[in-house]
């Protein structure tokens, strides 16, 4: 059994986003997420420590930019992001997801 690392429960919900690094722009999921961060299944290849820039679209069909630290990763399936820097609307738009 895995220890619980995360601080804050986790919503279950899909969610389309677009996230870039330096190799290039990707289309993806996210499958959970809350205040800390989220899981985007992606077959894009991350390493564990990267910092990405990543949209979400909310359900109103709006974009909105966030970024992230890779935490963790599984090749081929997803990776685990906390976000980093969150501005006070973020942190609202976060709330109104969850």
């Amino acid at each position: 059994m895995t220890e619980e690392r995360r601080r804050h429960p986790r919503a279950s919900l899909m969610l389309e986003i677009r996230w870039e690094d330096l190799s290039g722009r990707y289309n993806a999921r996210i499958t959970d997420i809350s205040i800390d961060g989220c899981y985007i299944e992606s077959i894009g290849q991350v390493t564990v420590g990267q910092q990405i820039r990543f949209e979400i679209q909310l359900p109103t069909g709006s974009w909105v930019p966030f970024r992230g630290e890779v935490v963790n990763r599984q090749p081929n399936l997803g990776f685990g992001v906390r976000f980093i820097d969150l501005t006070e609307q973020e942190k609202k738009v976060l709330a109104q997801i969850l």
